[in-house]
């Protein structure tokens, strides 16, 4: 499995290339703005992205949408829960960001415990509501990519439209900590960092 990380769009969010390296299928995770260097690497590895997959539908993770879409005629995914932001240029912040109004209805609406199929991967969508009601964190192997629910000794924020500290720090209890402590951790803003560190050092969600 190949990860690599870009930052991308105005806020310069992590965006995620994950690809089988033994058949070049992959994914992009929250393409927050079109990326040259994204689009070189994608190139020089002939890689084939089959999804765009959003881990929830804030500005700063959406506005590449359009360009990758395009680009790279992959199916979108997302959790119906965000469709609020999904639909709604105001909602999500589009405008703000970017000075255009950014809009779509995602190709396939997924589901928790739902797995998605690229090459010889299995991704496994986990639900995690609090920053927003459809964010979702993906978990491959042993990498989770994590959105804006749970970064390096932080949290997302809660304090958005229809956000929640207790329902963050229930999807963080009950479904990121009871991964073993070594999963690697490829949060939406910040550095990576592990389930087990965070348990030990992130202050907002302690360890029970």
């Amino acid at each position: 499995m190949d990860i690599k990380l870009f930052y991308s769009g105005p806020m310069q969010v992590n965006s995620y290339i994950c690809t089988d390296e033994e058949t070049k299928k992959g994914f992009i995770i929250d393409p927050g703005g079109p990326n040259r260097t994204a689009d070189k690497y994608i190139a020089e590895h002939g890689y084939e992205i089959e999804y765009i997959i959003l881990t929830h539908g804030h500005g700063d993770h959406i506005c590449g949408v359009p360009y990758y879409r395009d680009k790279l005629k992959a199916e979108l995914i997302g959790h119906r829960g965000d469709d609020f932001l999904f639909l709604d240029e105001k909602e999500n912040l589009s405008q703000e960001f970017t000075g255009s109004a950014i809009t779509f209805t995602p190709d396939r609406y997924v589901t928790d415990g739902e797995i998605i199929k690229v090459g010889n991967m299995d991704v496994k969508v986990i639900h995690t509501p609090g920053h927003t009601p459809g964010g979702i964190s993906l978990l491959v192997e042993k990498a989770l990519f994590s959105g804006d629910t749970l970064f390096a000794q932080s949290i997302g924020r809660t304090d958005f439209k229809n956000g929640s500290f207790p329902e963050l720090e229930k999807s963080i209890r009950k479904k990121l900590y009871i991964l073993p402590d070594d999963t690697q951790v490829f949060p939406g803003h910040m550095g990576p960092t592990t389930i087990g560190d965070e348990k030990k050092y992130n202050m907002f969600v302690k360890d029970e």
